[in-house]
């Protein structure tokens, strides 16, 4: 299971501070180095990081938390089968709502064809590329934002190029 971005910011927190003082960090400690007052919201963060396995707690101990290394690997082999499949880096924030932000990659498999609903990478007049979710609405196309400060873009279909349709999104926290 993929870590939450404060999740990670907490285990950071704690790897630095072990490896500086040989021993971890209390509840308090921690929550005043993440800037928090609540001892409450660092529980609730280090439950979910002992229930993923990227904490130990070792009992009838003070500061018995302990961070360890737990490798992950993800496979793109099913999505590189798929003749076609490029990636494609995010730029803007029209689709933040979907939890796709600036920075992120996507997987995109190379189409032509839609579905309304799908999240499609589109060419509009031969120049603009966007990625947005496709409706096609009779001799129109709307293709619409996932942030609500945006308006969608409705133009003549022929006017719309579908190139590909997104296939999975992958983040990574630096």
């Amino acid at each position: 299971m993929a870590l939450t971005k404060r999740q990670k910011e907490v285990l950071d927190f704690m790897a630095e501070f072990i490896a500086e003082n040989h021993y971890g960090p209390s509840f308090q400690e921690i929550a005043r180095g993440m800037g928090t007052a609540s001892s409450a919201t660092i529980h609730k963060h280090l439950a979910a990081l002992e229930r993923q396995g990227y904490l130990k707690k070792s009992f009838n101990r003070s500061r018995a938390l302990e961070t360890y290394e737990r490798r992950e690997s993800v496979s793109f082999a099913p999505f590189l089968d798929v003749e076609g499949v490029y990636a494609l880096e995010v730029r803007g924030e029209s689709m933040i709502d979907e939890h796709i932000l600036e920075g992120d990659c996507v997987l995109v498999e190379k189409t032509e064809q839609a579905r309304n609903g799908e999240i499609v990478v589109a060419l509009i007049d031969g120049s603009e590329t966007t990625l947005k979710r496709f409706y096609r609405e009779g001799g129109q196309v709307r293709l619409q934002p996932a942030n609500n400060a945006m308006e969608p873009i409705v133009v003549p279909a022929e006017r719309v190029r579908i190139q590909g349709r997104v296939l999975a999104v992958h983040r990574r926290y630096n």
